[in-house]
């Protein structure tokens, strides 16, 4: 994991860290397809985990603004 994960992950259980953890695996899972791009299952895997993802951030959008912002800069998802 990189460090951008480790100082995230302080609680496994709160919303931060699982979506640091989840943008790891998407980079992963990416990162994988590129080279192997007939992997279909692959790809439905990683369909899955960034619309996981994307209803973790809206959650903490919706709850806790602040701490969405924090993490957005921090993960550098948004453009």
């Amino acid at each position: 994991m990189t460090n951008k994960v480790k100082n995230t992950i302080d609680n496994p259980g709160s919303t931060d860290s699982q979506v640091a953890i989840l943008t790891e695996r998407i980079s992963t899972i990416n990162a994988h397809l590129k080279t192997n791009r007939k992997d279909h299952s692959s790809r439905r895997g990683l369909l899955l985990l960034v619309s996981k993802r994307r209803k973790l951030l809206k959650y903490l959008k919706r709850t806790n603004l602040e701490g969405y912002k924090i993490l957005i800069e921090k993960l550098k998802i948004r453009k």
